[in-house]
């Protein structure tokens, strides 16, 4: 059965990989849907929103899971995908450009999901807060 740490990752893994498929597909949706995109997808608030779950999830999961396996290097590789996220977010397209926003925002999201794919990795090898330890 999965622990806490573990489902955390899943969770972030999905939110990080969410990132990447907004910002691929929603130039896509915006065309096909134009009410989708001008209501919600484009929306500023969506960013945050994610980041606002990002954020913690990472933290909590990468901060558990690097206590328990002692690999301070995923936590760190996190902390970088998260950095970027965040300066994306402070920069924002008027200084990155539309398409460096995107292309900021899918490197931090994919450099987070590597980060929580190593640690679920990391504690199943562990077998991190698992029943059987003492």
């Amino acid at each position: 059965m999965d622990n806490p740490t573990m489902k955390m990752d899943k969770a972030a893994i999905g939110l990080s990989l969410l990132c990447v498929v907004h910002c691929l597909l929603t130039p896509i949706a915006i065309v096909m849907f134009p009410a989708l995109g001008a209501a919600f997808l484009e929306d500023e608030r969506f960013h945050y929103a994610l980041l606002f779950l990002v954020l913690p999830t990472s933290l909590v999961s990468l901060g558990l899971g690097c206590r328990k396996h002692g690999h301070l290097e995923i936590l760190a590789i996190g902390f970088s995908g998260l950095l970027v996220l965040l300066l994306t977010v402070i920069l924002g397209d008027e200084l990155l450009g539309e398409s460096g926003e995107k292309i900021s925002t899918i490197v931090g999201a994919l450099i987070i999901a590597v980060a929580h794919i190593r640690n679920f990795r990391a504690c199943q090898n562990k077998r991190c807060n698992g029943p059987e330890q003492s």
